[in-house]
Protein backbone atom coordinates (compact mmCIF):
# COMPACT_ATOMS: atom_id res chain seq x y z
CA UNK A 1 0.00 0.00 0.00
CA UNK A 2 1.37 3.29 -1.12
CA UNK A 3 2.14 6.10 1.70
CA UNK A 4 2.12 8.81 -0.75
CA UNK A 5 0.76 9.78 -4.31
CA UNK A 6 0.70 12.17 -6.76
CA UNK A 7 -2.44 14.14 -8.14
CA UNK A 8 -2.16 15.58 -11.53
CA UNK A 9 -4.64 17.69 -13.27
CA UNK A 10 -5.49 18.87 -16.85
CA UNK A 11 -6.01 22.53 -17.29
CA UNK A 12 -5.46 25.56 -19.59
CA UNK A 13 -8.10 23.90 -21.41
CA UNK A 14 -9.88 27.68 -22.47
CA UNK A 15 -9.65 28.79 -25.85
CA UNK A 16 -10.55 32.70 -26.77
CA UNK A 17 -13.50 33.61 -25.51
CA UNK A 18 -14.49 29.73 -24.30
CA UNK A 19 -13.87 29.66 -20.71
CA UNK A 20 -13.75 25.72 -19.60
CA UNK A 21 -12.60 24.63 -15.99
CA UNK A 22 -11.72 26.33 -12.56
CA UNK A 23 -7.61 26.38 -12.70
CA UNK A 24 -6.83 28.52 -10.35
CA UNK A 25 -9.14 26.83 -7.05
CA UNK A 26 -8.05 23.59 -8.71
CA UNK A 27 -4.18 24.24 -8.20
CA UNK A 28 -4.72 24.60 -4.72
CA UNK A 29 -5.91 20.91 -4.63
CA UNK A 30 -3.22 19.26 -6.94
CA UNK A 31 0.58 19.65 -6.89
CA UNK A 32 1.23 18.84 -10.61
CA UNK A 33 -0.81 20.12 -13.59
CA UNK A 34 -1.01 20.27 -17.50
CA UNK A 35 -1.27 22.93 -19.62
CA UNK A 36 -3.07 22.49 -22.67
CA UNK A 37 -0.53 23.55 -25.82
CA UNK A 38 -2.87 24.95 -28.36
CA UNK A 39 -3.89 21.65 -30.01
CA UNK A 40 -6.71 20.25 -28.54
CA UNK A 41 -7.74 23.64 -26.52
CA UNK A 42 -5.94 26.54 -25.27
CA UNK A 43 -4.32 29.34 -26.74
CA UNK A 44 -0.92 31.55 -26.45
CA UNK A 45 -2.94 33.70 -23.99
CA UNK A 46 -4.31 31.15 -21.83
CA UNK A 47 -1.17 29.61 -22.05
CA UNK A 48 0.51 32.50 -20.51
CA UNK A 49 -1.99 32.93 -17.98
CA UNK A 50 -2.01 29.38 -16.86
CA UNK A 51 1.39 29.82 -15.95
CA UNK A 52 1.02 32.85 -14.35
CA UNK A 53 -0.96 31.03 -12.33
CA UNK A 54 0.93 27.97 -11.40
CA UNK A 55 3.65 30.02 -10.44
CA UNK A 56 1.87 31.90 -7.30
CA UNK A 57 0.63 28.59 -6.87
CA UNK A 58 3.47 27.21 -6.81
CA UNK A 59 2.89 23.97 -8.87
CA UNK A 60 4.63 22.01 -11.14
CA UNK A 61 4.46 22.06 -14.73
CA UNK A 62 3.91 20.09 -17.41
CA UNK A 63 3.29 20.20 -21.24
CA UNK A 64 -0.13 18.84 -22.52
CA UNK A 65 0.12 17.72 -25.94
CA UNK A 66 -2.52 16.64 -28.37
CA UNK A 67 -3.26 15.63 -31.88
CA UNK A 68 -4.58 18.95 -33.59
CA UNK A 69 -8.32 18.50 -32.96
CA UNK A 70 -9.41 21.80 -31.43
CA UNK A 71 -13.31 20.60 -32.62
CA UNK A 72 -12.92 17.22 -31.37
CA UNK A 73 -11.03 18.15 -28.13
CA UNK A 74 -8.39 16.22 -29.05
CA UNK A 75 -10.51 12.94 -28.62
CA UNK A 76 -10.57 11.61 -31.98
CA UNK A 77 -7.90 9.18 -33.67
CA UNK A 78 -5.86 10.79 -36.71
CA UNK A 79 -3.88 8.77 -39.15
CA UNK A 80 -0.36 10.74 -39.05
CA UNK A 81 2.90 9.42 -39.39
CA UNK A 82 5.53 9.01 -36.39
CA UNK A 83 7.88 11.89 -37.93
CA UNK A 84 4.48 14.37 -38.30
CA UNK A 85 3.92 13.10 -34.19
CA UNK A 86 7.12 14.06 -33.18
CA UNK A 87 7.06 17.57 -35.00
CA UNK A 88 3.59 17.76 -32.85
CA UNK A 89 4.95 17.28 -29.82
CA UNK A 90 8.39 19.81 -30.63
CA UNK A 91 6.18 22.53 -31.50
CA UNK A 92 4.04 22.07 -28.69
CA UNK A 93 6.42 21.34 -25.68
CA UNK A 94 8.32 24.28 -27.46
CA UNK A 95 6.02 26.56 -27.08
CA UNK A 96 5.01 26.08 -23.64
CA UNK A 97 8.38 25.99 -22.73
CA UNK A 98 8.79 29.44 -23.18
CA UNK A 99 6.17 30.93 -21.35
CA UNK A 100 7.41 28.96 -18.49
CA UNK A 101 10.71 29.74 -19.07
CA UNK A 102 10.39 33.41 -19.21
CA UNK A 103 8.25 33.46 -15.91
CA UNK A 104 11.71 32.10 -14.37
CA UNK A 105 10.14 28.65 -14.31
CA UNK A 106 10.91 24.42 -15.57
CA UNK A 107 8.76 22.45 -17.33
CA UNK A 108 8.74 19.18 -16.04
CA UNK A 109 7.00 16.49 -18.01
CA UNK A 110 5.01 16.19 -20.92
CA UNK A 111 1.72 14.02 -20.78
CA UNK A 112 -0.19 13.26 -23.71
CA UNK A 113 -3.85 13.70 -23.84
CA UNK A 114 -7.03 11.83 -24.96
CA UNK A 115 -6.81 9.85 -28.34
CA UNK A 116 -3.12 10.43 -28.44
CA UNK A 117 -2.46 8.86 -25.41
CA UNK A 118 -3.54 5.66 -25.94
CA UNK A 119 -1.59 5.71 -29.50
CA UNK A 120 1.36 6.30 -28.22
CA UNK A 121 0.83 3.67 -25.59
CA UNK A 122 -0.13 0.59 -27.81
CA UNK A 123 2.09 1.47 -30.87
CA UNK A 124 6.08 1.73 -30.11
CA UNK A 125 6.88 3.45 -33.32
CA UNK A 126 4.29 6.58 -31.94
CA UNK A 127 5.76 6.56 -28.36
CA UNK A 128 9.54 6.07 -29.63
CA UNK A 129 8.17 9.48 -31.36
CA UNK A 130 6.81 11.20 -28.66
CA UNK A 131 9.74 10.28 -26.19
CA UNK A 132 12.42 10.62 -29.19
CA UNK A 133 10.93 14.46 -29.50
CA UNK A 134 11.05 15.30 -25.64
CA UNK A 135 14.66 13.45 -25.41
CA UNK A 136 15.74 15.91 -28.32
CA UNK A 137 14.18 18.81 -26.55
CA UNK A 138 15.10 17.82 -22.99
CA UNK A 139 16.67 14.62 -22.22
CA UNK A 140 15.18 15.35 -18.27
CA UNK A 141 11.47 15.57 -19.37
CA UNK A 142 9.81 12.91 -18.02
CA UNK A 143 6.53 11.34 -20.03
CA UNK A 144 3.45 10.73 -18.02
CA UNK A 145 2.25 7.69 -20.46
CA UNK A 146 0.89 4.58 -19.66
CA UNK A 147 0.75 0.89 -22.18
CA UNK A 148 2.45 -1.96 -23.24
CA UNK A 149 4.32 -0.34 -25.83
CA UNK A 150 6.25 2.31 -23.54
CA UNK A 151 8.72 0.40 -21.78
CA UNK A 152 10.72 -0.53 -24.63
CA UNK A 153 10.49 3.27 -26.18
CA UNK A 154 11.79 4.69 -22.97
CA UNK A 155 14.49 2.11 -22.39
CA UNK A 156 15.45 2.80 -26.50
CA UNK A 157 15.32 6.66 -25.81
CA UNK A 158 16.77 6.78 -22.49
CA UNK A 159 14.01 8.13 -21.03
CA UNK A 160 11.46 8.25 -18.46
CA UNK A 161 7.85 7.19 -18.66
CA UNK A 162 5.34 6.71 -15.70
CA UNK A 163 2.00 5.68 -16.27
CA UNK A 164 -1.07 7.08 -14.52
CA UNK A 165 -4.39 6.38 -13.15
CA UNK A 166 -7.77 7.73 -13.77
CA UNK A 167 -10.31 8.22 -10.78
CA UNK A 168 -13.01 9.98 -13.15
CA UNK A 169 -12.48 7.86 -16.17
CA UNK A 170 -13.80 4.03 -16.32
CA UNK A 171 -11.36 1.66 -17.93
CA UNK A 172 -11.77 -0.78 -20.90
CA UNK A 173 -10.27 -4.10 -20.12
CA UNK A 174 -7.21 -3.38 -21.85
CA UNK A 175 -6.12 -0.89 -19.05
CA UNK A 176 -6.77 2.22 -21.04
CA UNK A 177 -9.85 4.48 -20.21
CA UNK A 178 -13.27 5.12 -22.24
CA UNK A 179 -12.70 8.31 -23.77
CA UNK A 180 -15.77 10.94 -23.03
CA UNK A 181 -16.34 13.10 -25.57
CA UNK A 182 -17.44 15.72 -23.17
CA UNK A 183 -16.76 15.01 -19.70
CA UNK A 184 -19.55 14.15 -17.74
CA UNK A 185 -19.83 14.57 -13.91
CA UNK A 186 -18.66 11.71 -11.91
CA UNK A 187 -20.10 10.96 -7.71
CA UNK A 188 -16.98 12.43 -6.11
CA UNK A 189 -17.60 10.26 -3.35
CA UNK A 190 -16.90 7.13 -5.70
CA UNK A 191 -13.65 9.14 -7.35
CA UNK A 192 -12.37 9.05 -3.70
CA UNK A 193 -12.74 5.35 -3.50
CA UNK A 194 -11.28 4.84 -6.81
CA UNK A 195 -8.93 6.91 -5.81
CA UNK A 196 -8.17 4.84 -2.47
CA UNK A 197 -8.26 1.95 -4.04
CA UNK A 198 -5.67 2.56 -6.55
CA UNK A 199 -3.16 3.66 -3.24
CA UNK A 200 -4.04 1.13 -1.61
CA UNK A 201 -4.45 -1.87 -3.51
CA UNK A 202 -3.18 -0.73 -7.14
CA UNK A 203 -6.18 -2.31 -8.84
CA UNK A 204 -9.83 -1.51 -10.36
CA UNK A 205 -11.99 -3.18 -11.89
CA UNK A 206 -12.92 -2.45 -15.74
CA UNK A 207 -16.29 -2.09 -17.47
CA UNK A 208 -16.25 -5.78 -18.34
CA UNK A 209 -16.14 -6.95 -14.43
CA UNK A 210 -12.18 -7.78 -14.70
CA UNK A 211 -9.77 -6.58 -12.28
CA UNK A 212 -6.72 -4.96 -13.85
CA UNK A 213 -3.54 -3.86 -12.03
CA UNK A 214 -3.49 -0.17 -11.58
CA UNK A 215 0.12 0.05 -9.99
CA UNK A 216 0.94 4.14 -10.70
CA UNK A 217 2.72 7.03 -8.61
CA UNK A 218 0.22 9.59 -10.10
CA UNK A 219 -3.67 9.57 -10.44
CA UNK A 220 -5.07 11.92 -13.22
CA UNK A 221 -8.13 14.42 -12.15
CA UNK A 222 -9.11 16.03 -14.81
CA UNK A 223 -10.17 19.69 -14.93
CA UNK A 224 -13.18 19.79 -17.69
CA UNK A 225 -15.55 17.96 -15.41
CA UNK A 226 -18.42 20.08 -14.71
CA UNK A 227 -17.79 19.22 -10.40
CA UNK A 228 -14.08 18.82 -10.99
CA UNK A 229 -13.27 21.42 -7.79
CA UNK A 230 -15.80 18.96 -5.82
CA UNK A 231 -14.63 15.98 -6.91
CA UNK A 232 -10.88 17.02 -6.16
CA UNK A 233 -11.77 17.89 -2.74
CA UNK A 234 -13.60 14.54 -2.19
CA UNK A 235 -10.36 12.76 -3.36
CA UNK A 236 -7.84 15.31 -1.27
CA UNK A 237 -10.23 14.88 1.93
CA UNK A 238 -10.43 10.86 1.95
CA UNK A 239 -6.65 10.43 0.66
CA UNK A 240 -6.22 12.74 3.76
CA UNK A 241 -8.67 10.46 6.29
CA UNK A 242 -6.79 7.58 4.96
CA UNK A 243 -3.33 8.22 5.44
CA UNK A 244 -1.93 9.29 2.18
CA UNK A 245 -0.24 12.26 1.79
CA UNK A 246 -0.39 13.84 -1.64
CA UNK A 247 2.54 15.36 -3.09
CA UNK A 248 4.76 16.51 -6.29
CA UNK A 249 5.60 13.98 -8.85
CA UNK A 250 9.42 15.04 -8.80
CA UNK A 251 9.11 13.97 -5.05
CA UNK A 252 7.50 10.37 -6.10
CA UNK A 253 9.62 9.50 -8.35
CA UNK A 254 12.49 10.41 -6.74
CA UNK A 255 11.82 8.19 -3.68
CA UNK A 256 10.70 5.21 -6.34
CA UNK A 257 14.79 5.62 -7.42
Amino acid sequence: MRRQINLNCDMGESYGRWTLGHDGPLMELVPTINIACGFHAGDPHVMRRSVELAARAGVEIGAHVALPDVLGFGRRRMAITPDELGDYVLYQVGALRAFVESAGLRLGHVKPHGALFAMCGESEEYALALLGAMRDLDPALVAIVGGPAVPAAAAATGTRAVPEGYVDLAYQPNGFPVLERAKRAWDPAEVADRAVRIAREGRLPAVDGSVLSVEVPTICVHGDAPNALDVARAVRARLAAEGIEVVPLTRMLAEEE
